[in-house]
């Protein structure tokens, strides 16, 4: 006969046992994962898959199991062209910290012209707006704050599947864009100005995954890709 004690231990191992299951360790895929095709793009251990428009790695380094960065790092982009895919990926800021993770890049050397930049940026509590931390930059803004504070993990679930592009952060969907609806030069379907030069709806559907190098501290792994097909 077990005592209460002895139930509540019971129940807790069984507890932890199923934890164990469905979660994987950093850089690691999960069960679920692999069963879904995902596949990992950073290994946890160094650069390999990852390449600079200039020699070498720059300032970019692993630490701790993560890609980090101080500065003086330009963009760094993961070997390989991709088009329709949700990408996972974990981020760490430092304070004050402005990154983006650069999805579709046609130009790796005109990056943000050939490209949709997803915001990085330590703003947690801040009426969200273009530029927030979650924003497709420049065009779409957040429906809600839900960043977490310099020093501790987000997480990226972001969607690319043909015209539409959809941001998750912490677990809740807060972007989303039809680019097909953007079909005018440096102005949004709303007839605001934005910086892009050309149409978004003539910008690449398939290119680099990438992040930015904007001077200040950043850290990401769980970097996880799953081709939609």
């Amino acid at each position: 006969m077990f005592t209460p004690l002895r139930r509540a231990l019971i129940g807790l191992c069984c507890l932890a046992l199923v934890v164990s299951t469905t979660r994987a360790a950093d850089n690691e895929l999960t069960a679920e994962e692999k069963k879904e095709g995902y596949q990992l793009l950073f290994n946890g251990k160094d650069l390999k898959g990852w390449h600079r428009t200039s020699a070498g790695y720059g300032g970019w380094r692993v630490e701790d199991g993560a890609i980090c960065l101080d500065k003086g790092g330009g963009m760094l982009y993961a070997d390989g062209e991709y088009d329709n895919f949700v990408l996972k990926i974990d981020f760490k800021m430092s304070k004050g910290c402005n990154s983006g993770v650069f999805l579709r890049v046609g130009d790796p050397k005109n990056e943000v012209q050939t490209g949709l930049e997803v915001q990085v940026q330590d703003d947690a509590g801040k009426k969200p707006n273009r530029n927030s931390c979650g924003s497709i930059y420049d065009l779409v803004a957040p429906t809600k704050d839900k960043v977490k504070p310099a020093g501790e993990w987000n997480t990226y679930v972001i969607t690319c599947n043909k015209n539409r592009i959809t941001v998750e952060l912490n677990g809740e969907k807060i972007t989303e864009i039809n680019v097909d609806e953007w079909d005018k030069p440096e102005q949004r379907p709303d007839g605001t100005k934005h910086k892009y030069k050309k149409a978004i709806k003539d910008f690449p559907r398939k290119g680099l995954i990438g992040m930015q190098d904007h001077g200040q501290a950043v850290c990401y792994k769980n970097i996880k890709l799953m081709p939609i097909k």
